[in-house]
């Protein structure tokens, strides 16, 4: 990390993870129907549900570990529809793994044997993706391996060495992932190392979704892609919710230190995160702890599918409340200028003492230099319902390879955004690094060195990433607000074994 470029984007309080994001309306500007109730916003329009706020922030129940046998994680998914009490005096249709929303956190260890069985439920195809993880291709859930409705399958692998980090799982079903992540299919995973510099402090995981309900109960969200008529539109629409509930409250101590694990599970909002009266320490992004703590920050942008994990110290002021929220900046649809998000409550008790985040957390080792280069052009065709996503001028085909590599070979790829709208792009099966950026030509600073498995290239730039695929087989790779990839935005790179 270049500390001097970092301490200057730390002065001025804000700082993000590599993803700098448009505002919502200069995104939008131009689009037909981009006014309010007009055009392919007005189909979307619904009587919002009344949620209840103020609750104890839910902590997400783990999934049980049912194996006997050191090293190993055996556990049993379930995807399938069910009823949940979400609004006062009515019920809503969910799906849900193991009819929970968000799924149970999965907890798992470097080095442990996975091996998950999942039941598809659902009356349509389902996978689960494990997202950033470094797995065998024939167990990444992408679209190319289904598993059909009342179908079971094992989900094995192992815990890649190095990957202690928050992680979620997601279905990656083709043309439906909208749909399904939409109606409650998301959920955390997190990987613990045997080393980690952070583990004297108390843990909050944050899984932030949206969804959307109308006073009836009923969920809007979006439908099965087709070719001329994708679902474009139901990224960023909805409540935004953290751990399934609408202003939860967490209870805390004053001055306590605590490390939360924030995860963006929206189909496509963008996060700005900022927290009343603070300012905290980015220690970690997608692929866990940074080498050094970002302190001082007031705001952190978290593109979709994207993670950060901060260190918060809470003020000592007793009795006090605190807001997480959302400045509402990018995505398809905000949620308006400093939304809130969860309430920070401090009790009547004495301050505790401050815990100062360690100055080195973890190395972080250069890829190595590059023997290849590949260039992704994003783009678009057409507007409208009948528009479509494109990466180098095709629309996804999963019976087409649009990329290839050699497994262990590192490259350069340039992601060249040629729309007016950014674009989180996602690469499956490994986890790689930002080494340049170009902002209207001219080369800008990359503050610091993290890893991650999916980075933001906002629109009209180019984002630089060093790579390589470690293990053989197809991959894809795609746009991260979910209405994109239904609608095109995906791609299939076949990694050769030498």
């Amino acid at each position: 990390m270049h500390r001097r470029r970092f301490l200057q984007a730390a002065a001025a309080g804000s700082i993000s993870a590599l993803a700098p994001v448009r505002d919502a309306s200069a995104q939008m500007a131009g689009m037909p129907g981009s006014g309010k109730g007009g055009g392919m916003m007005g189909q979307w329009a619904y009587a919002k549900a009344t949620w209840q706020t103020g609750l104890p922030l839910r902590r997400i129940p783990a999934l049980a570990n049912g194996s006997p046998l050191p090293g190993t994680f055996e556990g049993t998914l379930v995807a399938s529809p069910y009823s949940a009490s979400l609004i006062p005096d009515h019920a809503t249709d969910l799906w849900g793994y193991n009819d929970s929303y968000p799924g149970p956190l999965i907890e798992v260890y470097e080095g442990q044997h996975v091996d998950i069985e999942f039941t598809n439920r659902l009356g349509i195809d389902s996978t689960i993706h494990w997202h950033g993880l470094a797995v065998p291709a024939d167990q990444d859930g992408s679209p190319m391996d289904p598993v059909r409705p009342g179908a079971t399958r094992h989900y094995n692998f192992e815990v890649p060495p190095g990957s202690a980090g928050t992680y979620w799982y997601h279905p990656h079903a083709h043309l439906t992932n909208t749909l399904q992540v939409g109606r409650g299919l998301a959920a955390p995973l997190i990987v613990r190392g045997a080393d980690d510099a952070l583990r004297m402090l108390p843990e909050l995981t944050l899984l932030v979704t949206s969804l959307a309900v109308d006073g009836d109960g009923r969920v809007f969200a979006g439908a099965v892609a087709r070719p001329g008529m994708p679902v474009m539109m139901m990224g960023g629409v909805g409540e935004l919710l953290v751990n399934g509930q609408k202003h939860p409250v967490h209870a805390t101590t004053p001055g306590a230190t605590e490390r939360w694990r924030v995860i963006n599970a929206t189909p496509g909002h963008y996060l700005r995160l900022q927290l009343d009266g603070h300012r905290f320490a980015v220690v970690g992004t997608d692929g866990g702890l940074l080498s050094e703590p970002l302190p001082g920050l007031t705001e952190w942008v978290l593109a979709p599918a994207q993670r950060v994990e901060i260190v918060v110290t809470v003020a000592t002021q007793p009795s006090a409340r605190f807001w997480l929220r959302d400045l509402g900046q990018g995505g398809w649809m905000g949620t308006g200028a400093g939304a809130a998000l969860m309430a920070i409550e401090t009790g009547a008790g004495p301050a505790q003492p401050r815990v100062d985040v360690p100055a080195y957390l973890r190395p972080i080792a250069d890829i190595g230099p590059a023997s290849a280069r590949q260039q992704i052009v994003l783009s678009m065709s057409g507007m409208g319902a009948s528009g479509r996503f494109l990466i180098n001028g095709r629309s996804f085909d999963m019976n087409r390879v649009d990329l290839e590599t050699v497994v262990g070979r590192v490259e350069l790829w340039d992601l060249i955004n040629t729309t007016y709208m950014d674009h989180p792009i996602h690469v499956h099966g490994t986890q790689f690094q930002v080494v340049g950026r170009t902002v209207r030509g001219l080369a800008a600073p990359i503050p610091y060195v993290a890893w991650l498995d999916t980075v933001n290239v906002p629109a009209g730039e180019t984002v630089t990433i060093n790579i390589r695929q470690p293990l053989p087989g197809k991959r894809m790779f795609h746009c991260h607000i979910l209405p994109h990839e239904d609608a095109g935005m995906m791609a299939v790179l076949n990694a050769f074994a030498v």
